[in-house]
């Protein structure tokens, strides 16, 4: 369909219209596997977080005593549409390896994902349907998280609870079929759920923000569909979801430019297990390590030259767990400059969190947040004085999208195995990533499912 425009006072009807009238067939070959390589992703840190704690807590609260139509992943267990959206959303952030976009100021992939393929699979959907449905449902988010800019997110919201509640609302909309005056209201329905404070960063309820997104966009859907009144304006108006949470918030069109890349096409994946903003940072120590051969032992003191933002996200200054460690960027990179396998889940671990030889070395690593107008949000310089008098530096900034996107694949595949074969093991692992691999052509998520389950 042609561009929607949106009035300020029009949000949430001109996204509902967007949502309800898209055609399946404006899918480019691109951006289908675009989005075919996000949900391996999402399956693999979902199947890959059922063997965190928390996954032991959700299941045993959620997991349907009979009559469920969903699939606890990994889980050996079924739940209700809206229960499985809850515990595999959970699970696909609780490792905190799931993917990133700029434009939502999170991570994109989780909630609409948890939320369809559960309601998918309930409903008997096709995976081209499926895969429909999560283009369209990420597209709404990062709109949403692009019209917000970023005083949102810094005023300490966790965007990925919150503009990923509508994304995973619109997502199970456009599955369902709804019409945009019924698309419309199943956004108003999200917008008085869409929450998530970024204070409990390095807590299980981190990615609880995400299950509840997926939960809630799916359950707006579905009453929605059933005639559940909510005010088709809720984004924009009054009192509304911008005027209590978005300051600065600036309508745009929804895709002015329809044959442009869509946002699945901007995506942006982890390959090292902890928060996004340390990983421009490892990048630049793993460089400086190849090209000098240094190590831990010759170093006197690092500094980290990042954007201001990262003290209020990744900088927990004494971590105690392997959670923490995540959003402990000195404690993080001193590590990575020791050797430590950063892509590995056991290096985020109690152990290495209260090592005597990791806290000596974060004790010389200092953030310097000073603005620099030629470093990218994501990006990061680090400098490193050595012993024996060099100081060495290198820049680094993983906020760009692939352009080898063949190239990508193979690293998907290498991390869907490296996180699924240890829980479900290797012929399974095996079976589930040919299905992905096919995932448009699939007529139902039967098969899927049972490999994964």
């Amino acid at each position: 369909m042609a561009a929607t425009a949106i009035a300020a006072e029009e949000v949430t009807k001109g996204l509902a219209a967007w949502t309800a009238g898209y055609d399946v067939a404006q899918a480019t070959p691109s951006s289908t596997t675009w989005a075919r390589h996000c949900l391996m992703d999402w399956l693999a840190c979902t199947i890959a977080g059922a063997r965190e704690p928390l996954a032991d807590i959700l299941a045993d609260e959620f997991r349907a005593t009979a009559g469920g139509a969903a699939t606890l992943i990994a889980r050996g267990g079924r739940a209700t549409p809206h229960d499985a959206a809850l515990v595999n959303g959970t699970l696909s952030h609780a490792l905190d390896y799931d993917d990133v976009n700029q434009l939502m100021h999170g991570h994109p992939s989780v909630p609409v994902a948890s939320a369809v393929l559960a309601l998918g699979e309930a409903l008997g959907k096709s995976g081209r349907e499926v895969l429909s449905a999560f283009m369209v449902g990420y597209e709404v988010e990062c709109r949403i998280g692009e019209m917000a800019g970023d005083e949102h997110y810094e005023n300490g919201f966790h965007a990925t609870g919150t503009f990923g509640t509508f994304g995973a609302a619109a997502g199970c909309a456009k599955l369902m079929g709804l019409d945009a005056d019924r698309t419309a209201l199943a956004l108003g329905i999200a917008a008085s759920q869409a929450a998530g404070l970024k204070i409990n960063f390095g807590t299980m309820t981190k990615p609880l923000h995400v299950g509840k997104a997926a939960m809630n966009g799916l359950i707006a859907a579905r009453l929605a569909a059933r005639g559940f009144t909510a005010r088709p304006d809720a984004i924009e108006a009054p009192q509304g979801f911008v005027k209590t949470q978005v300051p600065g918030f600036k309508p745009m069109p929804v895709r002015p430019d329809p044959s442009a890349p869509m946002a699945v096409e901007q995506n942006l994946f982890k390959y090292h297990a902890a928060c996004y903003l340390t990983h421009s940072s490892i990048e630049a120590i793993r460089d400086l390590k190849r090209q000098h051969n240094i190590g831990a032992d010759d170093m006197k003191r690092m500094t980290l030259h990042v954007d201001a933002g990262h003290l209020k996200v990744c900088n927990i200054p004494e971590p105690k767990t392997g959670l923490e460690i995540k959003f402990s960027i000195r404690h993080l990179t001193g590590m990575a400059l020791d050797g430590a396998d950063t892509a590995a889940l056991g290096t985020y671990s109690e152990e290495n969190a209260l090592n005597p030889r990791y806290i000596a070395l974060r004790e010389r690593i200092v953030l310097d947040t000073t603005p620099d107008r030629n470093r990218a949000r994501h990006g990061a310089s680090v400098s490193i004085e050595l012993k024996d008098g060099r100081t060495l530096r290198a820049d680094h900034n993983v906020g760009v999208p692939a352009r080898d996107v063949k190239l990508q694949g193979e690293k998907l595949e290498a991390k869907f195995h490296a996180l699924a074969e240890p829980v479900i093991g290797r012929a399974r692992t095996r079976a589930a990533l040919d299905l992905v691999n096919r995932f448009e052509n699939l007529p139902s998520l039967k098969g899927l499912m049972e490999a994964v389950a």
